[in-house]
């Protein structure tokens, strides 16, 4: 065990220490899931042999009481174990997400009941305040002279409003011509706390945005093209969703190809090649391409011309267009050098 952990332990032991009745001490354990998971008022009172609110009043009272001997120094544990919390919140931006806080401060991916240990703590330290769970935010402790945590759900909704209003995902020094914070870091830092947001390749988004939070197959397909911002081939886009940062990256590359046939997002411009619809190119052969651009011109095009105009739009041999222009049926030969559609 490394010595915040033991820190940490030592605070719990502490706390729990000073309440005299055992009964008060399983309550307080419980509801934080200092042993096992949180267990509800109601869970607690029906094996207590007690009610939900009687529960829930002596929850509150025994806090409380936590809350006045931690700030007199009677619980010296407390003080010891807020410091280390403090010290690591300053490296994180003054706030942050109670699994992010704890994978931190023990060094390693944290165990739930590790975690609630430190919520447990930051509940009972005067210099630590706490954000409570719910569908919009996540469980997470901060400084308590940067604001309550009224005033950081505030800001996290702010930072949301921003987002939204801007209809697309925005780098952390694009919030920060938006927002007066101090420094980007601490715009990460409480942005991170949301649960409507989600970050992805250094920018921030609504996380019902797949170029931020992409969740399947297709979504992290059109992220990939997206930040190269050109043309790859379906192996090539495999191989970089296998070396992302993306939660799940195990594909094939013949699910790959798969995928890539049936969006209409992407469009295959080569032997393998696609890219994407929102930067100009259109399905179809190499004599609809053709068609389509003798149709747009208001004259005959030189052979020259045509096969420029193709290859902005398809990776292929110019022999490839020169054949396809040979088509009798659906193009005109106007002079030696020059075509029309038949």
């Amino acid at each position: 065990m490394n010595q915040n952990a033991e820190i940490i332990k030592k605070a719990i032991s502490g706390s729990l220490k000073v309440i005299e009745q055992e009964r008060e001490q399983e309550i307080i354990s419980r509801r934080f899931g200092l042993n096992n998971g949180k267990e509800t008022l109601e869970q607690i009172g029906e094996s207590l042999s007690i009610t939900r609110e009687r529960v829930r009043q002596l929850e509150k009272a025994v806090l409380i009481h936590l809350q006045i001997l931690a700030e007199d120094g009677e619980i010296p544990e407390i003080s010891a174990a807020e410091k280390i919390l403090v010290r690591n919140l300053v490296e994180m931006g003054r706030v942050s997400k109670l699994s992010e806080l704890a994978n931190k401060v023990y060094g390693k991916d944290t165990s739930t009941s590790e975690r609630a240990g430190i919520y447990f703590i930051a509940t009972l330290a005067k210099g630590l305040m706490v954000v409570e769970e719910n569908d919009r935010y996540f469980a997470s402790i901060g400084i308590a002279e940067y604001g309550d945590s009224s005033t950081v759900r505030g800001r996290v909704d702010e930072i949301v409003s921003v987002i939204r209003k801007n209809k697309s995902p925005m780098t952390l020094d694009e919030l920060d011509e938006k927002l007066d914070y101090e420094h980007p870091d601490y715009i990460r830092a409480v942005a991170s706390i949301s649960k409507l947001l989600a970050t992805l390749n250094g920018v921030w988004g609504l996380t019902k945005w797949p170029s931020v939070n992409p969740k399947n197959i297709r979504d992290k397909i059109f992220v990939i093209l997206e930040s190269h911002r050109e043309p790859m081939h379906f192996s090539d886009i495999a191989e970089e969703i296998k070396s992302s940062n993306f939660k799940r990256k195990n594909v094939t590359v013949q699910a790959i190809h798969n995928e890539l046939i049936k969006d209409s997002r992407f469009v295959l411009i080569g032997r393998g090649i696609y890219a994407l619809s929102s930067w100009g190119y259109k399905k179809g052969t190499i004599a609809d391409i053709i068609r389509s651009i003798l149709e747009k011109s208001d004259k005959p095009l030189t052979r020259e011309e045509i096969v420029k105009q193709v290859l902005r739009v398809r990776k292929v041999k110019e022999t490839t267009i020169l054949l396809n222009l040979q088509n009798k049926k659906l193009f005109k030969k106007i002079d030696r050098n020059s075509y029309t559609v038949a």
